[in-house]
């Protein structure tokens, strides 16, 4: 089932995700609901709080990626790149800090250079709660961090310069008010 995408402004978005256990209510449905609703609005990552739920959950399915010739290097990695990240929590976060432009699913039509580190570790319960410690590079790196943000409470608009934010605060305004136009499903603050 498709879920509606929460804007910007919704309140579920800064609210730090609390863990889950291994039986919490219909999490293999609520999991394929998450990976339904991301791929039908074309997106990498989907993480809990932007379908409304407060809690440590992700997915991320980079496939999409494989065919696009800027990431040929990795295309093999990219292709089987799906996974599910429950209760995770980021280790060690190495290397280069490097910017790539980044959007979100919950703040349409917005693109803004994001500073993050190239590698990160990090340990994590897979959909059948088995425990996992990965670590991992490059796009593969950058998506989870920013799903881990979403988990934090924090929007990848958060990152950016006190002058990118006031220069932004309109456009994020209008989402806010559901003055956008998408072609997926999406819910906004009252």
């Amino acid at each position: 089932m498709i879920l509606p995408i929460r804007a910007f402004g919704d309140p579920v978005l800064r609210k730090k995700g609390k863990e889950i256990s291994k039986d919490y209510p219909e999490l293999k449905t609520f999991i394929n609901n998450m990976f339904e609703t991301m791929e039908d609005a074309n997106g990498i990552g989907l993480a809990a709080p932007q379908v409304g739920l407060d809690i440590r959950v992700f997915v991320v399915d980079l496939s999409p990626l494989a065919e696009d010739e800027d990431y040929a290097e990795i295309a093999e990695e990219l292709k089987s790149f799906k996974k599910v990240l429950i209760n995770p929590t980021i280790l060690e976060e190495t290397g280069e800090v490097w910017k790539f432009n980044e959007g979100c699913l919950s703040i349409p039509e917005i693109r803004e250079d994001v500073a993050r580190h190239e590698t990160i570790t990090i340990e994590y319960f897979d959909e059948n709660f088995k425990k996992h410690t990965e670590t991992f590079s490059d796009m593969r790196a950058r998506v989870i961090q920013h799903e881990y943000d979403h988990i934090e409470g924090i929007l990848f608009t958060d990152h950016l310069s006190s002058l990118k934010k006031k220069m932004i605060k309109g456009k994020l305004t209008k989402i806010s008010q559901g003055d956008i136009h998408v072609n997926y499903k999406m819910r906004f603050p009252k």
